[in-house]
């Protein structure tokens, strides 16, 4: 007799099939594939001996230590929220005073990832709103689908998102009833995932402007997604999103630790509104009554000792070296593939390339299944980064990571990629 079949919840097949999952697990069991796929980090950079030596100073006394491998706080390590204002305050050009928040209004948490599914869950029901940049980042595409939120893409240049087309998009679901539903606008304010584009400094202004403006039966919020922000190769850093929202009440901005120290640490924070910051330690309080206390102070030391800063200098001028790899290989090998364009970076981990109308980039597509098995090497199809069924969803796009591979792998990775979309035009 065969056991009945487990009944899942809804939020189960929501967040069945997700691409990262996949594309993650491909690159990890296929070390034979050239990966312009990965999102990660490489592996070289990664601060092995700082974290030894932080780990030593931190545990150096056993009554300090005790309470380091204790349970922590939900809000995180007090130490930690506080440097964190030192840090943003540098970020933004500023002194801490001039940031007008205090640590209260800042949780840490286990990878940015946390934090946008927390907001997830307080934020929406099923059927609220989410606006974002067409092309976006796809894994928070998966993380709104599991709440059931609506998705809606706000068309885009290379300059971000158009501040004409959100305007025009809020007034299409102002005019169909559904403004109410809008809770939020979601940016990945630089160096964008997937596109590598950065949001002008005059949009940064507007859409603060657009969110309060619109803001008719509750408040819009925007979610500024800075994971990126820290890794600039070239040019200057302007002011946030959040910088220009002065009541430091519509903008949430997020940064994590993950690109430009260490995604194994998982230690990411948020800076939240401050009606905004209990709801977020209620829900996180449910999930996990912490995030490790260990990782926090490991962070905290290398702030305070200023080497966090070394090491991200170091880890610019590596990413450097490998972007301008993945340029060059873009302009030695499909510099004469017709209809084929590709965007130049100023910082993060990706180039955006856009093939002939004819060249679908998708799964299941002959592109990719030639590409990676024949050629054995991987990308990430660009539709994945549009909400299913969106009118500005394109097939041609791919995302190509320099992360991961040595400037050398790069180099072949481009010059096999380019050979599958010769043969699939053949």
């Amino acid at each position: 007799m065969s056991l009945p079949e487990i009944s899942f919840s809804v939020r189960r097949q929501q967040a069945a099939e997700q691409s990262i999952a996949y594309l993650m697990k491909q690159g990890l069991e296929n070390r034979d594939v050239i990966s312009l796929a990965a999102g990660f980090v490489d592996e070289v950079t990664l601060p092995v001996s700082l974290v030894r030596e932080s780990i030593a100073d931190i545990l150096t006394d056993d009554a300090v230590g005790h309470g380091v491998l204790q349970y922590g706080t939900t809000a995180g390590f007090g130490p930690l929220r506080d440097n964190l204002l030192t840090h943003l305050a540098r970020l933004e050009n500023g002194s801490t005073s001039d940031l007008n928040v205090t640590s209260n209004e800042i949780v840490v948490t286990s990878g940015s990832q946390q934090l946008l599914q927390h907001l997830s869950d307080a934020l929406f029901d099923p059927g609220d709103i989410c606006l974002v940049a067409a092309p976006t980042y796809f894994v928070f595409l998966g993380t709104l689908n599991g709440v059931g939120a609506r998705t809606i893409a706000v068309d885009t240049d290379e300059n971000g998102m158009r501040m004409d087309a959100l305007e025009a998009e809020l007034a299409r679901l102002e005019e169909a009833g559904d403004l109410n539903r809008v809770k939020m606008i979601y940016l990945v304010s630089s160096f964008e995932n997937p596109s590598g584009v950065t949001l002008a400094d005059d949009r940064r202004k507007q859409v603060v402007e657009i969110a309060k403006r619109w803001s008719k039966q509750h408040r819009i919020l925007i979610l500024e997604d800075a994971a990126y922000r820290e890794l600039r190769y070239e040019g200057e850093d302007g002011p946030s999103i959040w910088s220009y929202d002065e009541t430091r009440q519509h903008v949430i901005l997020a940064q994590t630790f993950s690109k430009s120290f260490s995604p194994g640490i998982r230690v990411a924070y948020g800076v939240l509104p401050r009606d905004l910051v209990s709801a977020i330690h209620d829900v996180k309080g449910n999930f996990d009554f912490g995030s490790p206390n260990l990782n926090q102070r490991i962070v905290s030391h290398a702030l305070q000792s200023g080497k966090y800063e070394q090491h991200v200098a170091g880890l610019q001028s590596s990413y450097r070296v490998k972007r301008d790899a993945m340029l060059a290989a873009a302009d030695e090998f499909f510099s004469d593939i017709p209809g084929t364009s590709w965007l130049r970076p100023n910082g993060g981990l990706y180039v955006w390339m856009t093939l002939p109308d004819e060249v679908e980039t998708g799964f299941e597509s002959p592109l990719f299944q030639h590409a990676s098995k024949k050629e054995k090497v991987m990308y990430v199809p660009g539709e994945i980064a549009y909400p299913k069924g969106s009118p500005l969803r394109k097939r041609t796009q791919m995302r190509l990571s320099f992360g991961v591979e040595t400037p050398e792998q790069i180099h072949e990775g481009m010059r096999r990629l380019s050979e599958a979309v010769r043969h699939v035009m053949s």
